[in-house]
């Protein structure tokens, strides 16, 4: 089959379905031109399955939807954005976006544009790239004629981002279009223009007139990529990183003293975020691996004994998180708590591989992870990233004593999540106290000896044992407590 046969295949089998035969009969009823347009008609190409449609009309795009959905009747719900002159139709697991065909033109310091009507040409003209331009006509004497002005085809042939209108223009008009142009190369697999890529770096610092909301939108599916790093690499190379994630940029650069170098944190850090992509899709685990050596550049110190150390830098990089978190616009929520904790218990399970594997610290690790325990190993298993094979090897050997051990101390103790079998109201009424110092030191002691394994998990024993701790310290009991 000629690849022109092909192509007319594919966009046959995209557009037959009887909601499409009823947009064309609408689009006809009211003389307007109709087409489809944007990613839908891109993902047929690449064979990517879409259910967001949108949809160009020459005319009223909310005119067109209003009287769709009575055509379509009860299935279908409209929502009508008057403001912004669309129209949505969700019917049958679909969302039909619809909108007038227009021409736009933008002032300095706003990426709002001026906004009239325009042809379907002017409309193409003025999408983000030339393979995002390409429309399908969905009136009945042209139904499924592709209309490609700007060679978007070509271009989705040779898996390249390009602009329809100048990349300069572009990118000046709507600065976020840089951080989709970064976005889309990462999902599809596509390399960026010459003239595109040059123009980012020129307009690089216009990201700042953008919100952070829309920014770290952009940023967010870049992380769920399937390969992260190379939008990361692709907004540091075009200067976009340095101005919307300076700390993140901090990390790059390798120092050499007496001929000892460290690794790049930088490019180490990428690689830990794509291993964690291989292993989950859970946005909040990669964010993890991305600020889990974070504080790595402030804490850089070197010893003439061992060379180049970053002692503390998993406590300092869970300091550093809520002010991320908060600069970014990111949930300040269970989320940032979640990427907080395997921020700075990311190096417990490596000490724990390293050394012999006691009891107590595994009882501690489990204690102090909770439900989070089996992310945070995906997290440390995917921190190895040495070139020396034995090491690995040896690391995940270890890894694997270390899931082991969790296992049976929570089959027998029950640790994670634990709660104290005794609590500080307990101890005031058993020793006439009023809460202070000496009550919470006491609590403290009850919850180390049960992770500690000095005593058993339940009341009876922390009864026994805080009864102990006390008479020590000449505190008596005053009533028989909460038995």
């Amino acid at each position: 089959m000629s690849k022109m046969n092909q192509m007319i295949d594919k966009i046959g089998k995209a557009f037959d379905s009887p909601v499409f035969t009823m947009i064309s009969e609408t689009a006809d009823s009211l003389g307007y031109e109709c087409y489809a347009v944007g990613g839908y008609v891109r993902d047929i190409f690449l064979c990517r399955p879409s259910c967001d449609i949108d949809v160009v009309v020459v005319g009223s795009g909310i005119r067109m939807a209003e009287t769709l959905a009575k055509r379509l009747g009860k299935g279908a719900c409209l929502s009508v954005f008057k403001n912004f002159g669309t129209a949505q139709v969700k019917y049958k697991g679909l969302e039909l976006e619809f909108v007038g065909a227009r021409r736009e033109s933008y002032q300095r310091d706003s990426r709002k544009p001026i906004v009239e009507d325009g042809t379907l040409e002017e409309d193409q003209y003025r999408r983000d790239f030339t393979v995002n331009a390409l429309a399908v006509c969905l009136n009945k004497e042209r139904f499924g004629v592709l209309v490609d002005p700007f060679d978007g085809l070509a271009d989705l042939e040779d898996r390249v981002l390009r602009t329809p209108a100048p990349s300069e223009v572009t990118f000046s008009d709507d600065p976020l279009r840089m951080m989709r142009c970064v976005r889309f190369a990462t999902q599809l697999n596509f390399n960026i223009d010459d003239e595109a890529f040059e123009a980012i770096k020129t307009n690089a610092k216009r990201i700042e007139i953008v919100s952070m909301e829309r920014i770290i939108d952009e940023f967010n599916k870049i992380m769920m990529a399937r390969t992260p790093s190379i939008g990361l690499v692709l907004l540091d190379e075009t200067g976009l990183l340095d101005e919307i994630f300076p700390e993140l940029k901090r990390l790059q650069g390798v120092e050499s003293r007496n001929g000892r170098g460290h690794k790049d944190n930088f490019y180490h850090t990428l690689q830990v975020v794509d291993n964690i992509a291989k292993e989950s899709d859970n946005l909040w685990l990669r964010w993890a691996a991305l600020l889990h050596d974070i504080a790595k550049p402030q804490c850089k110190r070197w010893d003439n004994m061992v060379g180049w150390t970053f002692h503390n830098h998993n406590f300092i990089g869970a300091k550093m998180v809520p002010g991320i978190f908060k600069r970014l616009k990111l949930p300040l929520n269970e989320k940032m708590k979640y990427v907080q904790k395997l921020v700075e218990l990311h190096m417990r399970p490596i000490v724990l591989s390293e050394d012999k594997v006691t009891d107590s610290a595994v009882r501690r690790l489990l204690f102090e992870a909770g439900d989070d325990i089996d992310d945070l190993m995906t997290l440390c298993e995917a921190d190895i990233t040495s070139r020396n094979a034995e090491r690995k090897r040896r690391f995940y050997s270890n890894f694997e004593l270390v899931r082991q051990k969790l296992k049976d101390i929570e089959a027998k103790d029950h640790i994670r999540n634990f709660k104290l079998p005794i609590d500080g109201n307990d101890i005031m009424q058993m020793f006439g106290l009023q809460q202070g110092r000496e009550v919470g030191e006491l609590r403290s002691a009850v919850k180390d000896a049960i992770l500690d394994g000095s005593i058993p998990n339940n009341r009876e024993a922390a009864l026994e044992y805080v009864t102990s701790l006390a008479a020590d310290k000449g505190l008596k009991r005053v009533d028989n407590g909460k038995q």
